[in-house]
């Protein structure tokens, strides 16, 4: 099994496996406060029915690709870099929003959840209105890392391992927290795996990058296409010129280099308009991560709320 293709699904998962645990263990608590233990089994179909229409979507998806290569086999040396571009992006913007929005929300987490829950005892939906949030919250999560595994060129086993390992990593902090008592500082938790999927999700920038790169090159390059796009010669074609080339002394390809590839988005070659697309995404994305954990806690949330900050 090479654990290169596996640390980045694995990180992914957990993260986004922690933070639907947290949902999860604070409905339950709500439950077991109100008295209420006959409902903990919607929690749990909410649960089941999450992580199921997660792995619809990752088998639709799936099954969409395969489709789409066997109608246009053809098109296929255009298909692969075109779709890294779309799941690329998607991934990037979804992983991104998530992780600023949950580091805002999470100073309140538990309290909003709280305050749904004790709403929803009231009516006589309550078992339903339990099962939509926690299905919601499981599905959303499970959803941004179906959208990153798609963006991953590693083998599939190596994917499904991470994935797997991340669930367990996770469902042993939840049963840690909720169950057994564990004392964790969650705030340190958070902050480093927000660091981690950053660091993640701009090498995935770097390789939409090349992505683009790859499809104007091929475009430019079909018989039916007259109009050059690339602007640039040699190996890259919109991408300007190598500023970083280590592929002799450290390949990406190879240990440590994979490593690095994975974990910090490091590339053995770095063309201009990469590494700008890199700078630029630390500035505005990884900037705001860092403002929002630097801001101070408003004070009609410091007593109602115990939820730790990404």
């Amino acid at each position: 099994m090479d654990i290169a293709s596996a640390l980045p699904a694995a990180i992914v998962t957990l993260r986004e496996g922690v933070e639907a645990a947290l949902v999860v263990g604070i409905v339950l608590a709500c439950l077991n406060k109100a008295e209420k233990a006959e409902l903990n089994q919607w929690v749990f179909g909410g649960v089941v029915a999450g992580l199921t229409g997660s792995v619809l979507i990752g088998s639709f998806l799936g099954l969409g690709l395969q489709q789409l290569q066997y109608v246009m086999p053809n098109a296929e040396r255009l298909l692969k870099p075109f779709l890294g571009i779309l799941f690329g992006s998607v991934a990037i913007i979804m992983l991104s929003w998530m992780l600023l929005w949950m580091t805002r929300q999470a100073r309140s987490l538990k309290a909003e959840i709280s305050q749904t829950v004790t709403n929803a005892l009231v009516n006589e939906t309550a078992g339903l209105s339990i099962f939509s949030l926690v299905c919601i919250a499981v599905l959303r999560e499970g959803f941004e890392t179906v959208l990153f595994l798609f963006t991953q060129s590693q083998t599939l086993m190596g994917s499904l391992f991470g994935v797997v390992m991340g669930l367990l990593g996770a469902t042993l902090i939840g049963f840690g927290l909720f169950k057994w008592g564990i004392r964790i500082n969650l705030k340190l938790f958070f902050q480093v795996m927000g660091v981690l999927l950053l660091l993640i999700i701009s090498g995935l920038v770097v390789s939409v990058c090349r992505n683009i790169d790859i499809t104007f090159a091929i475009v430019s390059q079909l018989n039916n296409f007259s109009l050059d796009l690339c602007l640039g010669t040699g190996q890259s074609c919109i991408l300007g010129p190598l500023v970083w080339n280590t592929s002799q002394s450290l390949p990406d390809k190879q240990f440590p280099g994979v490593i690095l590839k994975v974990l910090l988005g490091y590339r053995d070659r770095i063309y201009l308009v990469q590494l700008m697309a890199y700078i630029l995404f630390w500035l505005v994305i990884g900037n705001r991560y860092f403002r929002t954990l630097n801001q101070p806690i408003p004070p009609k949330t410091q007593t109602t709320s115990v939820a730790p900050s990404p």
